[in-house]
């Protein structure tokens, strides 16, 4: 039987890997200096004689906000970048760009217990266009400030996560960075 954590306290985010929809492999997304998500609920009301009696929430997606340094060839999936009928090296972006659906996995550390959580976004888009932002005689590399939707995939699901030390399958963690889906998770019925 695998271990039981009982406490996290979240330190660091490392090791973020990206996979575009229809790509057979991930990739090395960059380093996240930050990461903020939030749910999207749908409420539904009951009233009765106009005051309210019950009400039930539902997530529907999220919204990820993160701080990050990305390296060029996801960050231009990301926003639809395309060298399309341009010299080899040349990379644009307009009113044709489409940026691609992919699924973000990181690895949420608490350094306190040296515990490590899995995480997974499964069914990702961007939620704003390119960004860019340089500032001459700056002393620190600005980060990115990218904004993604996180909707559910065919589970309806919009978040995973995994505490390594919990695992029963010492095989999940590594295929959680590589190819993380939702049959890799499920529970296989015998």
């Amino acid at each position: 039987m695998a271990k039981v954590i009982t406490e996290f306290d979240p330190v660091s985010i490392k090791n973020p890997t990206i996979k575009f929809k229809g790509d057979t492999t991930a990739q090395e997304f960059g380093a996240i200096g930050k990461i903020d998500g939030e749910t999207e609920l749908l409420e539904i009301v009951l009233k009765k004689e106009g005051i309210e009696t019950k009400r039930k929430s539902t997530p529907q997606k999220m919204t990820l906000k993160l701080n990050a340094h990305v390296l060029i060839d996801p960050l231009r999936k990301i926003f639809g970048l395309s060298n399309d009928n341009l010299q080899p090296g040349v990379y644009a972006y307009g009113s044709d760009s489409k940026g691609r659906e992919f699924t973000l996995t990181a690895d949420v550390i608490d350094e306190f217990e040296e515990v490590t959580k899995l995480i997974a976004f499964p069914n990702c888009v961007s939620s704003t266009g390119l960004l860019l932002s340089v500032e001459n005689g700056a002393d620190e590399v600005a980060e990115l400030e990218l904004e993604f939707t996180a909707m559910v995939d065919d589970n309806k699901k919009c978040y995973y996560e995994a505490i390594v030390d919990e695992l029963e399958d010492s095989t999940l963690a590594t295929k959680w960075k590589t190819d993380f889906n939702y049959d890799l998770v499920k529970l296989s019925t015998p």
